[in-house]
Protein backbone atom coordinates (compact mmCIF):
# COMPACT_ATOMS: atom_id res chain seq x y z
CA UNK A 1 0.00 0.00 0.00
CA UNK A 2 1.47 3.53 -1.09
CA UNK A 3 1.83 6.07 1.70
CA UNK A 4 -1.30 8.67 1.34
CA UNK A 5 -1.91 11.40 3.27
CA UNK A 6 -5.10 12.31 5.62
CA UNK A 7 -6.13 15.75 6.98
CA UNK A 8 -8.52 16.86 9.92
CA UNK A 9 -9.45 19.48 11.09
CA UNK A 10 -10.64 21.54 14.51
CA UNK A 11 -12.38 24.94 15.64
CA UNK A 12 -12.24 27.02 18.15
CA UNK A 13 -14.25 27.87 21.38
CA UNK A 14 -15.04 31.11 19.13
CA UNK A 15 -16.25 29.54 16.15
CA UNK A 16 -19.86 30.50 15.15
CA UNK A 17 -20.71 26.92 14.56
CA UNK A 18 -19.28 25.70 18.31
CA UNK A 19 -20.98 29.40 19.65
CA UNK A 20 -24.17 27.55 18.85
CA UNK A 21 -22.93 24.36 20.27
CA UNK A 22 -22.22 25.81 23.47
CA UNK A 23 -25.62 27.79 24.15
CA UNK A 24 -27.29 24.27 23.19
CA UNK A 25 -25.40 21.71 25.81
CA UNK A 26 -25.17 25.07 28.48
CA UNK A 27 -29.24 25.40 28.04
CA UNK A 28 -29.11 20.71 28.23
CA UNK A 29 -26.99 21.37 31.58
CA UNK A 30 -29.37 23.77 33.41
CA UNK A 31 -32.71 22.06 32.70
CA UNK A 32 -30.90 18.68 33.82
CA UNK A 33 -29.48 20.15 36.71
CA UNK A 34 -33.26 21.30 37.93
CA UNK A 35 -34.70 18.09 36.48
CA UNK A 36 -32.52 14.65 35.49
CA UNK A 37 -35.21 13.85 33.16
CA UNK A 38 -35.87 16.77 31.29
CA UNK A 39 -36.35 16.44 27.67
CA UNK A 40 -34.40 18.63 25.34
CA UNK A 41 -33.60 18.90 21.76
CA UNK A 42 -32.33 22.88 21.76
CA UNK A 43 -30.56 24.60 18.61
CA UNK A 44 -29.43 27.72 18.31
CA UNK A 45 -28.41 29.76 15.05
CA UNK A 46 -26.25 32.97 15.35
CA UNK A 47 -25.19 36.01 13.11
CA UNK A 48 -24.17 39.63 13.37
CA UNK A 49 -25.50 41.07 16.41
CA UNK A 50 -27.98 38.21 17.38
CA UNK A 51 -28.85 34.44 18.34
CA UNK A 52 -31.86 32.62 18.17
CA UNK A 53 -32.38 29.68 20.42
CA UNK A 54 -35.10 27.05 19.21
CA UNK A 55 -36.42 23.70 20.01
CA UNK A 56 -38.36 21.34 22.06
CA UNK A 57 -37.71 21.25 25.96
CA UNK A 58 -40.16 19.41 28.43
CA UNK A 59 -38.56 20.27 31.99
CA UNK A 60 -39.83 21.24 35.06
CA UNK A 61 -36.81 23.34 35.76
CA UNK A 62 -36.86 27.32 35.49
CA UNK A 63 -34.00 28.76 33.34
CA UNK A 64 -33.20 32.20 32.64
CA UNK A 65 -32.06 30.95 28.92
CA UNK A 66 -30.96 34.68 27.12
CA UNK A 67 -29.16 35.23 30.74
CA UNK A 68 -27.20 31.80 29.98
CA UNK A 69 -27.02 32.30 26.60
CA UNK A 70 -25.04 35.95 27.24
CA UNK A 71 -23.30 34.24 30.19
CA UNK A 72 -21.81 31.56 27.11
CA UNK A 73 -20.93 34.18 24.84
CA UNK A 74 -18.76 36.35 27.42
CA UNK A 75 -16.72 33.48 28.95
CA UNK A 76 -16.16 32.32 25.44
CA UNK A 77 -14.36 36.00 25.29
CA UNK A 78 -17.27 38.26 23.24
CA UNK A 79 -17.78 41.09 25.80
CA UNK A 80 -17.22 43.55 24.01
CA UNK A 81 -18.43 45.39 20.34
CA UNK A 82 -14.73 46.01 19.32
CA UNK A 83 -14.69 41.91 19.27
CA UNK A 84 -17.55 41.92 16.41
CA UNK A 85 -20.21 39.94 18.96
CA UNK A 86 -20.74 41.08 22.32
CA UNK A 87 -22.55 39.03 24.50
CA UNK A 88 -23.92 41.65 26.58
CA UNK A 89 -26.00 43.79 23.94
CA UNK A 90 -26.61 41.60 21.76
CA UNK A 91 -30.55 40.12 20.72
CA UNK A 92 -31.24 36.87 22.17
CA UNK A 93 -34.58 35.03 20.96
CA UNK A 94 -36.27 32.00 21.31
CA UNK A 95 -39.09 29.99 20.25
CA UNK A 96 -38.72 26.57 22.50
CA UNK A 97 -42.00 24.29 22.43
CA UNK A 98 -42.99 21.11 24.27
CA UNK A 99 -41.34 17.61 23.35
CA UNK A 100 -43.98 16.24 20.89
CA UNK A 101 -45.96 13.97 22.46
CA UNK A 102 -45.90 11.49 20.16
CA UNK A 103 -42.36 10.99 20.86
CA UNK A 104 -42.45 11.39 24.36
CA UNK A 105 -45.30 8.51 24.13
CA UNK A 106 -42.66 6.14 22.20
CA UNK A 107 -39.53 7.30 24.54
CA UNK A 108 -41.20 6.94 27.51
CA UNK A 109 -42.96 3.54 27.37
CA UNK A 110 -40.64 1.71 24.48
CA UNK A 111 -41.42 -1.58 23.04
CA UNK A 112 -40.31 -3.88 25.80
CA UNK A 113 -43.04 -2.80 28.31
CA UNK A 114 -43.56 -0.08 31.17
CA UNK A 115 -40.15 1.05 32.44
CA UNK A 116 -38.36 1.06 29.47
CA UNK A 117 -36.98 3.94 27.43
CA UNK A 118 -37.14 3.31 23.51
CA UNK A 119 -34.88 5.21 21.13
CA UNK A 120 -36.05 8.97 20.72
CA UNK A 121 -35.30 8.31 16.62
CA UNK A 122 -34.49 6.29 14.23
CA UNK A 123 -30.99 6.02 12.97
CA UNK A 124 -27.42 4.36 12.79
CA UNK A 125 -24.59 6.19 15.14
CA UNK A 126 -21.17 5.17 15.03
CA UNK A 127 -18.03 5.06 17.00
CA UNK A 128 -14.02 4.62 16.18
CA UNK A 129 -11.06 3.75 17.99
CA UNK A 130 -7.62 3.53 17.35
CA UNK A 131 -4.17 2.90 18.37
CA UNK A 132 -2.60 5.52 16.93
CA UNK A 133 -2.27 7.83 20.24
CA UNK A 134 -3.07 7.60 24.12
CA UNK A 135 -6.39 8.47 23.92
CA UNK A 136 -7.13 5.88 21.36
CA UNK A 137 -7.80 8.83 18.87
CA UNK A 138 -6.42 9.68 15.20
CA UNK A 139 -3.40 11.07 15.01
CA UNK A 140 -4.47 13.85 12.59
CA UNK A 141 -7.59 15.40 14.83
CA UNK A 142 -6.03 14.97 18.26
CA UNK A 143 -3.60 17.25 16.92
CA UNK A 144 -5.95 19.82 15.30
CA UNK A 145 -7.77 20.22 19.15
CA UNK A 146 -4.57 20.62 20.32
CA UNK A 147 -3.46 23.53 18.09
CA UNK A 148 -6.73 25.17 19.03
CA UNK A 149 -7.12 24.47 22.85
CA UNK A 150 -3.53 25.84 22.48
CA UNK A 151 -4.70 28.89 20.21
CA UNK A 152 -7.02 29.37 23.64
CA UNK A 153 -4.78 29.47 25.72
CA UNK A 154 -2.45 31.54 24.43
CA UNK A 155 -5.29 34.02 23.46
CA UNK A 156 -6.21 34.52 27.18
CA UNK A 157 -2.46 34.58 28.19
CA UNK A 158 0.60 35.71 25.79
CA UNK A 159 -1.12 36.94 23.31
CA UNK A 160 -4.18 38.83 24.14
CA UNK A 161 -4.38 40.75 20.97
CA UNK A 162 -5.89 37.15 19.36
CA UNK A 163 -9.12 37.02 19.18
CA UNK A 164 -11.93 34.08 19.91
CA UNK A 165 -12.45 32.97 16.43
CA UNK A 166 -9.93 30.61 14.86
CA UNK A 167 -9.09 27.18 13.19
CA UNK A 168 -6.34 24.07 12.58
CA UNK A 169 -5.90 21.62 10.63
CA UNK A 170 -3.07 19.13 10.63
CA UNK A 171 -1.91 16.63 7.42
CA UNK A 172 -0.31 13.44 8.22
CA UNK A 173 1.31 10.87 6.04
CA UNK A 174 0.69 7.32 6.43
CA UNK A 175 2.17 3.92 5.95
CA UNK A 176 -0.52 1.81 6.38
CA UNK A 177 -1.93 2.89 9.62
CA UNK A 178 1.19 4.04 10.62
CA UNK A 179 1.80 7.91 10.62
CA UNK A 180 5.17 8.76 8.94
CA UNK A 181 4.96 12.84 8.99
CA UNK A 182 3.53 15.37 9.26
CA UNK A 183 3.05 16.91 6.17
CA UNK A 184 1.28 20.19 6.47
CA UNK A 185 -0.49 22.37 9.27
CA UNK A 186 -2.77 25.28 8.76
CA UNK A 187 -3.68 27.49 11.49
CA UNK A 188 -5.87 30.53 11.54
CA UNK A 189 -6.82 32.80 14.36
CA UNK A 190 -8.84 36.15 14.38
CA UNK A 191 -6.84 39.53 15.63
CA UNK A 192 -6.71 42.53 16.71
CA UNK A 193 -6.71 44.96 13.27
CA UNK A 194 -3.49 46.90 14.57
CA UNK A 195 -1.49 43.94 14.96
CA UNK A 196 0.98 43.27 11.83
CA UNK A 197 0.18 39.91 10.22
CA UNK A 198 4.16 38.99 10.59
CA UNK A 199 3.90 39.42 14.19
CA UNK A 200 0.82 36.84 13.83
CA UNK A 201 2.47 34.71 12.45
CA UNK A 202 5.57 34.63 14.07
CA UNK A 203 3.90 34.31 17.47
CA UNK A 204 1.41 31.50 16.53
CA UNK A 205 4.59 29.57 14.81
CA UNK A 206 6.31 29.98 18.21
CA UNK A 207 4.20 29.74 20.70
CA UNK A 208 1.28 27.37 19.32
CA UNK A 209 2.58 25.11 16.96
CA UNK A 210 6.03 24.37 18.03
CA UNK A 211 4.80 23.62 21.83
CA UNK A 212 1.90 21.23 20.30
CA UNK A 213 3.75 19.29 17.40
CA UNK A 214 5.65 16.12 18.05
CA UNK A 215 9.13 17.18 17.03
CA UNK A 216 9.86 13.16 15.73
CA UNK A 217 7.04 13.90 12.88
CA UNK A 218 8.03 17.11 11.37
CA UNK A 219 10.82 17.38 8.90
CA UNK A 220 12.07 20.04 6.24
CA UNK A 221 8.96 19.59 4.27
CA UNK A 222 6.62 19.91 6.55
CA UNK A 223 4.59 22.75 5.56
CA UNK A 224 2.87 25.51 7.57
CA UNK A 225 0.42 27.99 6.69
CA UNK A 226 -0.03 30.70 9.56
CA UNK A 227 -3.40 33.17 8.86
CA UNK A 228 -2.79 32.46 5.02
CA UNK A 229 -5.40 34.77 3.39
CA UNK A 230 -2.90 37.72 6.10
CA UNK A 231 -5.48 39.04 7.53
CA UNK A 232 -8.48 37.85 10.01
CA UNK A 233 -9.93 40.67 11.74
CA UNK A 234 -13.62 40.31 11.48
CA UNK A 235 -14.86 37.06 12.97
CA UNK A 236 -17.41 35.02 14.96
CA UNK A 237 -20.84 35.18 14.01
CA UNK A 238 -20.02 38.48 12.36
CA UNK A 239 -17.91 36.74 9.54
CA UNK A 240 -19.86 34.19 9.52
CA UNK A 241 -23.35 32.51 10.82
CA UNK A 242 -23.32 29.74 13.03
CA UNK A 243 -25.92 26.77 13.71
CA UNK A 244 -25.64 24.24 16.27
CA UNK A 245 -24.38 20.64 14.77
CA UNK A 246 -22.42 22.01 11.81
CA UNK A 247 -19.04 20.79 13.07
CA UNK A 248 -19.97 17.13 13.68
CA UNK A 249 -16.71 15.52 12.14
CA UNK A 250 -14.61 18.19 14.42
CA UNK A 251 -16.77 16.61 16.97
CA UNK A 252 -15.67 13.01 16.50
CA UNK A 253 -12.92 11.83 14.43
CA UNK A 254 -11.94 14.16 11.89
CA UNK A 255 -13.45 12.20 9.18
CA UNK A 256 -11.35 9.25 10.06
CA UNK A 257 -14.73 7.13 11.36
CA UNK A 258 -18.32 7.60 9.64
CA UNK A 259 -20.98 9.34 11.16
CA UNK A 260 -24.95 9.13 11.01
CA UNK A 261 -25.57 12.40 10.52
CA UNK A 262 -27.17 13.33 13.97
CA UNK A 263 -25.37 15.96 16.07
CA UNK A 264 -25.05 15.78 19.55
CA UNK A 265 -25.23 19.15 21.30
CA UNK A 266 -28.22 20.83 22.79
CA UNK A 267 -30.14 16.97 23.07
CA UNK A 268 -30.69 15.15 26.09
CA UNK A 269 -29.53 11.61 26.60
CA UNK A 270 -32.95 10.14 25.39
CA UNK A 271 -31.41 10.97 21.82
CA UNK A 272 -30.16 7.98 20.63
CA UNK A 273 -28.04 10.45 18.54
CA UNK A 274 -26.00 11.52 21.43
CA UNK A 275 -26.10 8.58 23.92
CA UNK A 276 -25.65 5.90 21.26
CA UNK A 277 -22.57 7.71 19.69
CA UNK A 278 -20.88 7.79 22.96
CA UNK A 279 -21.51 4.52 23.30
CA UNK A 280 -20.44 3.16 20.20
CA UNK A 281 -16.82 5.29 21.34
CA UNK A 282 -17.06 3.00 24.47
CA UNK A 283 -17.55 -0.04 23.09
CA UNK A 284 -14.65 1.04 20.22
CA UNK A 285 -12.66 1.94 22.48
CA UNK A 286 -12.54 -1.02 24.86
CA UNK A 287 -11.95 -3.27 22.00
CA UNK A 288 -8.87 -1.37 20.94
CA UNK A 289 -7.83 -1.38 24.41
CA UNK A 290 -8.13 -5.02 25.11
CA UNK A 291 -5.72 -5.62 21.65
CA UNK A 292 -8.30 -7.17 20.08
CA UNK A 293 -7.65 -4.49 17.00
CA UNK A 294 -5.54 -2.10 16.52
CA UNK A 295 -8.42 0.05 14.72
CA UNK A 296 -12.41 -0.66 15.23
CA UNK A 297 -15.34 1.20 14.05
CA UNK A 298 -18.53 0.04 15.74
CA UNK A 299 -22.06 1.14 14.34
CA UNK A 300 -25.17 1.18 16.44
CA UNK A 301 -28.89 1.40 14.22
CA UNK A 302 -32.09 1.77 16.33
CA UNK A 303 -35.76 2.31 15.45
CA UNK A 304 -37.83 5.12 17.73
CA UNK A 305 -39.57 3.90 20.36
CA UNK A 306 -37.79 0.35 19.98
CA UNK A 307 -35.39 -0.13 23.11
CA UNK A 308 -33.13 -2.56 21.62
CA UNK A 309 -30.60 -1.87 18.84
CA UNK A 310 -31.81 -2.85 15.33
CA UNK A 311 -28.28 -3.46 14.15
CA UNK A 312 -24.48 -3.74 15.91
CA UNK A 313 -21.80 -4.06 13.36
CA UNK A 314 -18.17 -4.45 14.21
CA UNK A 315 -15.58 -3.23 12.11
CA UNK A 316 -11.79 -4.03 12.33
CA UNK A 317 -10.14 -2.97 9.16
CA UNK A 318 -8.06 -6.08 9.15
CA UNK A 319 -6.90 -5.35 12.46
CA UNK A 320 -8.78 -7.62 14.36
CA UNK A 321 -6.54 -10.69 16.37
CA UNK A 322 -10.21 -12.45 16.59
CA UNK A 323 -12.34 -13.26 13.98
CA UNK A 324 -14.96 -10.07 13.60
CA UNK A 325 -17.99 -12.24 14.37
CA UNK A 326 -16.26 -13.12 17.55
CA UNK A 327 -15.77 -10.15 18.74
CA UNK A 328 -19.33 -8.82 17.89
CA UNK A 329 -20.66 -11.66 19.76
CA UNK A 330 -18.55 -10.95 22.56
CA UNK A 331 -19.51 -7.00 22.31
CA UNK A 332 -23.08 -8.20 22.73
CA UNK A 333 -22.48 -10.33 25.73
CA UNK A 334 -20.55 -7.57 27.41
CA UNK A 335 -22.50 -4.01 26.66
CA UNK A 336 -26.00 -3.66 26.83
CA UNK A 337 -26.83 -1.42 24.34
CA UNK A 338 -30.51 -0.31 25.37
CA UNK A 339 -30.89 3.20 25.55
CA UNK A 340 -32.12 3.10 29.13
CA UNK A 341 -29.00 0.98 29.89
CA UNK A 342 -26.55 3.10 28.12
CA UNK A 343 -27.93 6.37 30.16
CA UNK A 344 -27.43 4.36 33.50
CA UNK A 345 -23.98 2.70 32.68
CA UNK A 346 -22.60 5.98 31.76
CA UNK A 347 -24.28 7.81 33.91
CA UNK A 348 -24.99 10.33 30.66
CA UNK A 349 -28.38 12.46 33.00
CA UNK A 350 -25.73 13.75 35.34
CA UNK A 351 -22.93 14.28 33.13
CA UNK A 352 -21.88 17.76 32.10
CA UNK A 353 -22.51 18.71 28.50
CA UNK A 354 -21.40 22.11 27.88
CA UNK A 355 -17.19 21.17 28.05
CA UNK A 356 -17.81 18.67 25.23
CA UNK A 357 -19.02 21.23 23.10
CA UNK A 358 -15.74 22.45 21.69
CA UNK A 359 -12.63 20.22 21.29
CA UNK A 360 -14.19 17.43 20.53
CA UNK A 361 -16.68 14.91 21.99
CA UNK A 362 -14.33 11.64 22.13
CA UNK A 363 -11.01 11.26 23.53
CA UNK A 364 -11.94 13.92 25.96
CA UNK A 365 -9.95 12.01 28.59
CA UNK A 366 -9.04 14.92 31.26
CA UNK A 367 -12.81 16.05 31.48
CA UNK A 368 -13.17 12.38 33.33
CA UNK A 369 -15.97 11.69 30.94
CA UNK A 370 -17.49 7.90 31.28
CA UNK A 371 -17.38 6.23 28.02
CA UNK A 372 -13.94 7.44 27.64
CA UNK A 373 -13.15 4.73 30.37
CA UNK A 374 -11.59 1.42 29.43
CA UNK A 375 -13.13 -0.46 32.44
CA UNK A 376 -14.41 -2.90 30.32
CA UNK A 377 -11.32 -4.95 28.65
CA UNK A 378 -11.30 -7.94 30.92
CA UNK A 379 -15.04 -8.58 30.68
CA UNK A 380 -14.44 -8.21 26.87
CA UNK A 381 -11.85 -10.74 27.10
CA UNK A 382 -13.48 -12.90 28.80
CA UNK A 383 -16.47 -13.31 26.61
CA UNK A 384 -14.74 -13.59 23.25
Amino acid sequence: MANYLFTSESVTEGHPDKICDQISDAVLDAMLQGDPQSRVACECAATTGMVLIMGEITSKSQVDIPALARRVICDIGYDRSEYGFDGNTCNILTSLDRQSPDIAMGVSLGSGGAGSVGAGDQGMMFGFACDETAEYMPLTISLSHRLTRRLAEVRRGSLPYLRPDGKAQVTVEYDGYTPVRISAVVVSSQHAAEVDIGQVRQDILEQVIAPVLPKGLCDERTRYFINPTGRFVVGGPMGDSGVTGRKIIVDTYGGWGRHGGGAFSGKDPTKVDRSAAYAARYVAKNIVAAGLASRCEVQLAYAIGVAEPVSVNVNTFGTGKRPTDEIEAAVRRTFDLRPAAIIDSLGLRSLRYQPLASYGHMGREELNVSFERTDRVEELLENI
